[in-house]
């Protein structure tokens, strides 16, 4: 076996990565990417592993979202800060209704690649390679644009930068006060429709007003100002991993300094894959994207690679398999979990199997079936008597229409309205904020389940 170095994926089958065919301008980028300060730090993702460890045990619970692919045109600080904030809003809700604490992991500053289902796309005749996203090509549909650009993962790291600066002050500088955080949600509360979701936000009311009045304010209390807030993305273009993996001067370990959690996608998740062998190596909290075709034996290899010493927190699962197929694959896979002794959380991506052509042609996934695998997921865990550890969505603060359903009730033909992203449909706003008051529900029926069964 050979020993692990940032660069001994090299060695490894590679998929889902381009073939740059400047290899000068690709060197030269990853020397410079080299010199760059890291984007985030050991400190900060071994405080994220500790809080994950305790998701894994039920004492907290991780909320995973933000964009398909980060965007290069579509960067803004309102884009950040609308994103930011309908996750602060989705947390206190799930807080309530867990009555743990949550943890916020954003699909953001690094989410810029994308692995597709095809190499290539064809449109009236004409072939050309796949958009992979903005960290290596562009998304107009010309030769020129879907050549590999090295160049790219400079303004890829400029804006994961910018990003992270502009997280940090709204985390730490007032704007997440969590009173603050609770009135932005009236705007949702006054839809004619959701008034089955007033009670809860009563209830919230009630009890910030109570701990006002009992001497816990903003003032007096720093954790009610100030958030804890991560970010992650797939590692899938892995010279820019390495070109931002460095090695820890207290503890020795490398970390990967592109994001404090990286994840491996379901297509690239071989146990002898040059993913697999990256992320084996490096000291950040690991998520796994587990699908329908994974199989008992891969998951026993994956979790003994990525995880060799069962280290609680290290190792997040991200289930996804599609509504009404949850049943058929999570047991088998938690079975698989129990076999081994294995130290995982167990997450719910509803999301990416949940993909269909709407009849207007846009590619759309329907509110419904996202809360229909979210629920399935819970399910099978209060079956199997296992902790569901989180939620991961792809969504957007901003008003976008391009999951249909929700209480808007988005439908196909509204799609074209303000359809922006470029990769996958995203919950817009109101759909995310409705969907955390949903699971919250599920989160507090569980929280009862274990109460009576404590008493009995």
């Amino acid at each position: 076996m050979t020993q692990w170095s940032k660069s001994s994926w090299r060695a490894l089958p590679r998929i889902q990565m381009p073939d740059y065919p400047d290899m000068a301008a690709l060197n030269a980028v990853e020397a410079e990417l080299a010199r760059y300060p890291l984007l985030v730090f050991a400190g900060e993702a071994q405080r994220l592993k500790t809080q994950l460890a305790a998701a894994g045990r039920g004492e907290a619970f991780l909320l995973q979202g933000g964009d398909c692919a980060e965007s290069f045109e579509q960067f803004s600080s309102d884009g950040i800060r609308d994103t930011f904030k309908v996750m602060l809003q989705m947390a206190i809700v799930l807080t309530h209704g867990a009555k743990v604490p949550v943890i916020k992991v954003g699909r953001m500053a690094g989410q810029f690649a994308k692995p597709r289902s095809a190499n290539t796309e064809t449109v009236d005749g004409t072939e050309l390679p796949s958009y992979r996203g903005d960290i290596i090509n562009e998304l107009a549909f010309t030769k020129a644009a879907r050549v590999p650009d090295p160049s790219k993962m400079l303004r890829a790291y400029t804006q994961a930068a910018a990003t992270l600066n502009l997280i940090r002050a709204f985390s730490t500088g007032g704007y997440a006060d969590i009173h603050q955080v609770h009135g932005w949600t009236s705007g949702f509360l006054d839809h004619e429709r959701a008034e089955k979701y007033r009670e809860i936000a009563n209830r919230i009311s009630d009890t910030l007003d109570f701990m006002g009045a009992a001497g816990v304010t903003p003032d007096t209390a720093h954790s009610l100002q100030a958030v804890d807030f991560y970010t992650s993305h797939e590692s899938l273009l892995l010279e820019y991993e390495e070109a931002l993996c460095r090695q820890d001067s207290l503890t020795g370990k490398w970390l990967a300094g592109s994001g404090h959690m990286i994840w491996i996608g379901d297509r690239t998740r071989q146990p002898d894959g040059a993913h697999v062998e990256f992320a084996s190596g490096v000291s950040n909290p690991i998520g796994l994207k587990c699908g329908p075709t994974m199989e008992a034996d891969d998951l026993k290899k994956l979790m003994a690679k990525l995880n060799p010493e069962n280290e609680a927190g290290r190792l997040t699962l991200i289930a996804r398999f599609g509504a009404g197929a949850v049943g058929d694959h999570l047991p088998r896979l938690i079975k698989t979990v129990q076999q081994e002794g294995a130290n995982v959380v167990w997450t719910c991506d509803a999301m990416h199997g949940n993909t269909i052509k709407s009849t207007s042609g846009y590619k759309t996934r329907p509110f419904d079936s996202v809360l229909r695998e979210v629920r399935e997921f819970f399910g099978v865990h209060t079956a199997e008597g296992t902790v569901p550890g989180g939620v991961h969505f792809e969504m957007t603060g901003q008003d976008v229409t391009e999951c249909t359903g929700g209480l808007r009730d988005v439908s196909d033909e509204d799609l074209s309205d303000r359809y922006h992203t470029a990769c996958d449909p995203r919950l817009n706003a109101s759909q995310s904020l409705e969907l955390a008051f949903l699971v919250a529900e599920e989160l507090s029926a569980r929280r009862g389940l274990q109460q009576a069964k404590a008493a009995s």
